[in-house]
């Protein structure tokens, strides 16, 4: 059965795959080819020990079997919540396709190695960014930035940048995915894969808009 809307779908609305992570990179693909900037920017929704919600926009950087990959400083306020609660959500809005996804799951951190090889590819100044701030805490000025870029760059301008400790990535495990399609009069499309734990199939079900 195809993944696209437009073939044979079982109910005129988006096709049932068997794996929706497949289903979630073929979106993916044509975000990258329709979308202006940014196809892999995504709200993360986070909540702390008490429960209090949080969301801001993070880069999605991997979408596997395992999961979905995204990367940052975990001293600042969404790496304190990830550990206190270990649970966060998703959300993909892409507006040149009328198409979103939503996930959540379980939050685990990646492993050093994956951290260290991502960090690597990043961009050098990125990479001093990344040991120059000290994320979410109150800045007294933008000059005690500069300063620390500065001294940063002095200190790796021969060398490889190492990862920061504090610098890593978490891989959000799905528990639950679902595909939203616009379509006329507000009557859109929403199709729903749920599953238990990783080990268990997925199940889906359609909802009403």
């Amino acid at each position: 059965m195809t993944m696209e809307t437009g073939g044979p779908l079982d109910d005129g609305g988006i096709a049932v795959v068997p794996d929706p992570l497949a289903l979630f990179q073929e979106w993916m693909k044509q975000a990258e080819a329709s979308e202006p900037s940014d196809a892999n920017a995504m709200a993360l929704a986070t909540a702390d020990a008490d429960g209090v919600p949080n969301v801001r926009m993070v880069l999605l950087k991997g979408a596997d079997a395992t999961g979905f990959v995204f990367y940052s400083n975990a001293q600042s306020i969404k790496g304190g919540e990830l550990a206190a609660n270990p649970r966060a959500a998703l959300n993909f809005h892409w507006k040149s396709l009328r198409k979103a996804v939503r996930v959540q799951g379980l939050i685990a951190q990646v492993s050093d190695a994956e951290a260290d090889a991502y960090f690597a590819t990043r961009p050098k100044d990125s990479q001093i960014g990344a040991w120059a701030s000290p994320q979410s805490r109150v800045m007294e000025g933008r000059f005690v930035f500069e300063k620390a870029l500065a001294e940063y760059a002095l200190k790796f301008a021969l060398t490889k940048v190492p990862r920061p400790p504090h610098w890593t990535g978490w891989r959000l495990s799905p528990s639950r995915i679902e595909f939203w399609r616009d379509r006329p009069f507000r009557l859109h499309d929403r199709l729903v894969y749920a599953r238990d734990t990783a080990a268990d199939p997925w199940r889906t079900e359609r909802l009403f808009p």
